[in-house]
């Protein structure tokens, strides 16, 4: 189903829930722009946020002001990628090899995870889910929202930000008074994997948050070890 713009589709989807609505919160600020864009059509805002590592101190921190500031609990899940990653065996000591193959982790994927909710929360069909997606952000996603719309009936999904250029979505979240959490800071957007680029701040910045990773991913040092070891080859190579 197409929609002209998000004021459309946002007033279709809450006469269609009866003002109640899912929402996909990773703390960037595109979910941040949707949760508050949101509030306009739904008296009802159920959010949920997928951690990469459970119980980060800075995380926790930001899902706390988030918190706060809507006046609303944010659901806390594993991310899919994190069993993925676990079974992969990436960054695993010989130790924790056995006992993460012994305990069978059961991977799953988003549809997965808003089934579980849905069920556990006693959600109707008639609730959709909200994603921060943006149209203009990407050639890819156009030419996705061209193609197929920015509402997913058969997923019961939504974009109600979807025809959002950058200006607009920065001005949102600047006119509201909220702010970006730590990730832009340190990372120039949000905490989404487990490459140097996460690593090196988090190790610089949250030594307990750090620790904390390594509790699940022990030779996650290699990591940054590889960056170093290759800017030294390439100085060398420059001289």
């Amino acid at each position: 189903m197409q929609f002209e713009n998000s004021d459309e589709l946002n007033r279709y989807v809450a006469k269609l829930s009866g003002g109640v609505a899912m929402l996909s919160f990773s703390t960037g600020k595109d979910s941040l722009c949707t949760w508050l864009v949101m509030r306009k059509y739904f008296h009802t805002i159920i959010p949920f946020h997928l951690y990469r590592i459970p119980g980060l101190e800075f995380a926790e921190k930001c899902l706390d002001y988030y918190e706060n500031f809507f006046d609303t609990h944010i659901i806390r899940m594993p991310h899919p990628a994190l069993y993925r990653q676990l079974n992969a065996l990436m960054f695993q000591s010989p130790d924790h090899c056995q006992v993460i193959e012994d305990a069978q982790l059961q991977e799953y994927d988003y549809d997965d995870l808003n089934a579980v909710l849905r069920f556990e929360l006693g959600i109707l069909d008639n609730v959709y889910m909200a994603t921060g997606v943006r149209a203009r952000d990407s050639v890819v996603r156009w030419t996705a929202v061209k193609k197929y719309g920015s509402l997913n009936e058969n997923k019961r999904s939504f974009y109600p930000i979807f025809d959002f250029n950058k200006a607009r979505m920065v001005e949102t979240i600047r006119a509201s008074g909220v702010k970006l959490p730590v990730d832009y800071r340190m990372f120039g957007r949000s905490h989404d994997g487990m490459d140097w680029r996460f690593l090196v701040e988090i190790k610089e910045h949250f030594p307990r948050d750090y620790e904390r990773i390594l509790q699940f991913f022990p030779l996650a040092d290699l990591e940054l070890k590889r960056i170093e070891y290759r800017k030294a080859y390439f100085e060398i190579e420059g001289d």
